[in-house]
């Protein structure tokens, strides 16, 4: 009779825990229902990468000394490091360097493993185009540092949303009626 006692007891308790759960997800749940919708207007308006955002990668033609640590490290063997031996002066000398942002996963790991620091990251994330060829980057487009958001002054930046608390959100309040698609 005890058993079955504490089996009901710890039954109950459970249900009771399951119920603050479900209760708890529910709450969440409506805080985000009542939020108003948060709408940038992309060409005219970007968000502020974060200071850890990987984005494309810079490339200093002149640092570079052709150790081909970059192929090493990247996990799909992707940077193409052509070099010739200068017999001479007993060194390699790059010829060309190409990346193709098509295939790139973007994990940073030829810049962090880079002895010359000829790579960095930018935080260029506009890599849309029509063809994909296109994507695949040699030395010279990778030389081009990309204009920073920040100092463009046709565009206004908005601040990470997450940085946000909830009391500064403010919404995208639409004014406008809304024309129905379906006569």
């Amino acid at each position: 009779m005890f058993t079955m006692v504490s089996g009901l007891q710890n039954y109950s308790e459970q249900a009771i825990q399951a119920a603050r759960y479900i209760g708890q997800g529910f709450m969440v749940t409506l805080d985000h229902m009542n939020r108003l919708p948060m709408t940038i207007q992309y060409p005219y308006e970007k968000l502020i990468p974060s200071e850890r955002f990987r984005g494309r990668i810079h490339f200093e033609f002149d640092k570079c000394i052709a150790c081909e640590v970059c192929v090493r490290v990247c996990p799909i063997n992707l940077p193409v490091v052509d070099w010739e031996l200068k017999k001479d002066i007993k060194k390699k000398q790059l010829k060309s360097y190409s990346i193709d942002f098509g295939v790139c996963i973007f994990c940073g790991n030829c810049v962090e493993y880079c002895p010359t620091n000829c790579l960095s990251m930018t935080e260029e994330y506009e890599l849309a185009i029509y063809d994909r060829h296109d994507l695949n980057y040699d030395q010279v487009a990778l030389g081009r540092l990309p204009i920073s958001v920040i100092e463009d002054s046709t565009i206004k930046t908005i601040s990470n949303l997450s940085y946000l608390s909830k009391g500064n959100i403010k919404g995208h309040s639409n004014s406008r009626n809304v024309t129905k698609f379906l006569s």
